[in-house]
């Protein structure tokens, strides 16, 4: 199979939508040129094209009036990226039997030692102790270097970490893959949207009852839920700007989602959309999503702008895709790699800091989270 254009891939399902042969590529590198890229997302969207691809994380700095100024330099990816298609194509996909390999991602090394996180750690906790903020999702980066094909890597990765969201974009440099477990938010036909924030983490054991009692404990454990319970009702909060009186529902909180190396805390927040609304009025409402900013979202923002000495470029922005008819589909871009053309690899990771967190904990969870990638944990810098 030759490189497509991108491919969202639902591994539960054994299913994919595969989009090639762009009718156009929209793309905005420079802040001045981020809205008007948006406007012709929405007459390709009005004239009845799909639009599949990426919002970088820093597109929420030009969404929001008070953010604008604190946009950062040095990004490496489009702050958005979206193809114009015509249709894609849905393939059932052939479950693999082979083992899962390292595949061509290697020589990951984390950006922050852990006594570099823990002085970052520090200045946040400092401001959650002041109460600037209630929770603040800290993030680095992984430098590794990556050799031969992305498709390739892809069905890698599949294989590791088999997910609900999984996406392949290659609509220029960086080519971008995801193992999003995650859902951003999503749209049906009759105009409800829903959304699965994902806060809370606990390693898999190594026995079944090991196992079990890890689950248990994160089902029941009060810090989780708290993290969890900030960003339901951020979300909440959010998608209220964009939803109808009375219709906005939490119909499940807390339930675990089980990967190959972590148990996920997700709960479900549901609401019928207004009627006629914009690519830009939609985004300009929930994004970033705030299960990887913080509470409150601006807040969280404009203070972890002064930690994270790098944009987060793709990590942490939306992959998605939009039809014709309003359905919509996006995943919280965590667990993404982005592929450069010179070799190198980048993929971050980071984790929600609270009131009673530590530092040794959250950092040992950054670096069990980087394990999709590789394998293995990165080496500490």
């Amino acid at each position: 199979m030759s490189l497509p254009s991108a491919i969202f891939r639902n591994d539960e399902r054994a299913h994919q939508l595969v989009f090639d042969r762009p009718a156009g590529i929209i793309v905005a590198h420079e802040a001045e040129d981020f809205l008007p890229a948006l406007e012709i997302a929405q007459a390709a969207h009005d004239a009845g094209k799909w639009l599949a691809g990426y919002f970088s994380y820093e597109a929420g700095y030009l969404l929001e009036p008070k953010l604008v100024p604190l946009l950062p330099g040095g990004r490496r990816a489009p702050l958005v990226c979206l193809g114009i298609f015509d249709a894609p194509v849905e393939q059932a996909v052939v479950p693999s039997n082979a083992p899962a390999t390292n595949g061509p991602i290697f020589d990951a090394r984390a950006a922050w030692s852990a006594e570099d996180y823990a002085k970052r750690f520090a200045r946040l906790h400092n401001h959650i102790r002041k109460g600037d903020c209630y929770q603040g999702n800290l993030t680095f980066p992984v430098h590794a270097q990556w050799s031969g094909d992305p498709l390739a890597a892809f069905d890698a990765l599949t294989e590791r970490q088999p997910v609900k969201y999984g996406a392949l974009i290659a609509l220029g440099d960086p080519v971008v893959l995801s193992r999003s477990p995650e859902l951003f938010f999503e749209v049906d036909a009759e105009g409800m949207i829903e959304t699965h924030p994902m806060k809370g983490t606990a390693p898999r054991g190594a026995t079944k009852s090991e196992d079990k009692r890890l689950k248990a404990f994160l089902l029941n454990d009060e810090k989780n839920q708290a993290e969890n319970r900030m960003i339901v009702d951020l979300l909440r909060n959010d998608i209220s700007l964009i939803s109808e009186v009375g219709t906005l529902e939490v119909p499940e909180l807390f339930r675990i989602e089980s990967y190959p190396t972590v148990h996920q805390m997700v709960s479900r927040v549901r609401a019928k959309l207004l009627p006629d609304l914009t690519i830009r009025q939609i985004f300009a409402a929930l994004f970033p999503c705030g299960s990887i900013t913080g509470a409150p979202k601006i807040r969280a923002m404009e203070i972890l702008h002064g930690l994270e000495a790098t944009p987060r470029d793709v990590y942490c922005g939306a992959i998605g895709w939009i039809a014709p008819g309003g359905t919509m589909r996006f995943s919280v871009a965590i667990r993404t790699i982005s592929l450069f053309s010179s070799g190198e690899a980048v993929y971050n990771i980071g984790g929600g800091v609270v009131f009673d967190s530590t530092a040794e904990e959250e950092y040992q969870e950054c670096l069990l989270k980087a394990r999709y990638a590789t394998g293995t944990p990165p080496i500490s810098s």
